[in-house]
């Protein structure tokens, strides 16, 4: 078998044989295919696309070129959540405590935020000593003692992809939707749950700029997950704004504990409950959905939601005290308000935008490597739809770097529009795709 035929075959559009998968993921791993021809079928599979059935093996093949980790000795059923990104969205530090305390058992691997969307493992290291990395029997038995335990992912999980990506970053290979749905899935089935529900992002904040194209990506990932055995399901969900009102670390690990408290932004809340009430649903903890949303909306008023938090910051080396103490978080020296340009409502937040300002502020990683500053971030005071008056404080820009506030309130600004009418407001959840198809809301 060469890889100039298996390039051959995907330009003029013809499926790779499960065979020819296996010896191009396998050449993918142990180097002994070379970049130019990884690069070439790259660009071939962007003009011809993939079978459903060639994205499902590629996707298995990715899985199994790493490590596979082995859930077998958790007790309970495990579900996972997956968001395809975002800024303000902290949803797994308010959703994994939730399906927890309901009985389920959330043993997430989670990545780094890169660019402008965050990610959960730098949020839980604002915690003071909370540990993002385990040995795998430490992790096993805090998801039995506490029913969940999230931690840094395993650079051993699905190294081809790892590789592939690193090669559509540089080649204009990236917006290849049977390679998106590969990418996300082989990290997903490798992790080991039983049930995967994917948060699938559209709008300004989102890969997917159209809720149509996030559907697409969403039935191509959950077909992917069905294929593999997996219970999987997707919701399309809204990130033409910022989720809540904190960017950045400390302050993200603040509104999560204050949800959990029943204090929360309403559009965090919703969203925290509908996904948490989806994936009860998966693991078999109600019959009907309005049952599981009752579950999760009980789990957060009796405290027992906040209480697993506490528990599982606890169990992986974190001071709980301070989810209630924030003074013990990482706070930054300095605040900057961003005033409101002009009187009206706010129409629109770019939400890519605004993640960029947080960025610049240091609560995010321009690439790969770059160190975070916990404290730093963004606290919206203002959404679509509210009312301002001209040099109102919209925003309040956080920093230990000074230098930074001219460039981040500049962005934040740009990302703003201000004008007369109140807008149209716009749904959260726009639809669910499952393996019975796709649902609208």
């Amino acid at each position: 078998m060469r890889m100039y035929d298996l390039i051959l075959k995907k330009r003029r559009g013809s499926a790779l044989s499960t065979g020819e998968i296996a010896y191009l993921i396998g050449g993918v791993t142990d180097g002994s295919i070379p970049d130019p021809q990884i690069s070439a079928f790259l660009m071939a599979v962007c003009f011809q696309g993939m079978t459903p059935e060639e994205t499902v093996e590629f996707t298995l093949a990715m899985a199994r070129s790493g490590e596979m980790a082995d859930l077998s000795a958790i007790k309970a059923v495990k579900v996972d959540k997956h968001s395809t990104g975002g800024v303000g969205d902290k949803t797994t530090l308010a959703v994994a405590p939730i399906v927890a305390a309901c009985g389920a058992a959330v043993a997430k691997m989670s990545g780094k935020g890169l660019g402008h969307t965050g990610g959960t493992v730098d949020k839980l290291a604002s915690i003071p000593g909370f540990k993002t990395e385990l040995l795998r029997e430490d992790f096993i038995r805090i998801v039995n003692e506490t029913g969940l335990c999230v931690v840094g992912q395993s650079g051993a999980l699905a190294p081809a992809d790892k590789k592939l990506y690193a090669l559509r970053d540089v080649t204009g290979t990236v917006d290849s939707l049977p390679l998106i749905a590969s990418s996300i899935m082989s990290k997903k089935l490798a992790a080991g749950a039983d049930c995967i529900l994917l948060d699938v992002k559209t709008g300004s904040g989102a890969f997917m700029k159209t809720a149509e194209e996030s559907v697409e990506l969403a039935k191509a990932m959950v077909a992917i997950g069905e294929g593999a055995g997996k219970k999987t399901a997707a919701l399309i969900t809204d990130m033409d704004r910022p989720l809540g009102f904190a960017v950045g670390n400390a302050l993200e690990v603040m509104e999560a504990a204050e949800t959990l408290k029943g204090n929360g932004p309403g559009d965090f809340y919703e969203l925290c409950i509908t996904l948490s009430a989806h994936m009860l649903l998966q693991a078999g903890k109600g019959t009907s959905y309005g049952e599981c949303r009752n579950l999760a909306e009980n789990a957060v008023a009796s405290g027992a939601a906040f209480h697993k938090l506490c528990d599982m910051v606890t169990a992986q080396g974190g001071d709980a005290s301070s989810l209630s103490d924030y003074a013990k978080l990482p706070r930054a020296a300095g605040v900057r308000q961003v005033p409101a340009p002009a009187s009206g409502y706010v129409q629109a937040m770019d939400t890519a935008g605004w993640g960029t300002a947080s960025v610049v502020l240091g609560a995010g990683r321009a690439k790969a490597g770059d160190a975070i500053d916990y404290g730093a971030g963004i606290m919206l005071r203002k959404k679509p739809g509210d009312y301002v008056n001209a040099g109102e404080t919209v925003a309040e820009l956080y920093t230990n770097d000074e230098k930074a506030f001219p460039d981040a309130e500049r962005i934040a600004l740009r990302a703003l529009t201000v004008g007369a009418g109140k807008p149209a407001e716009k749904p959260l959840i726009y639809a669910k795709v499952d393996a019975d198809g796709v649902e609208y809301f």
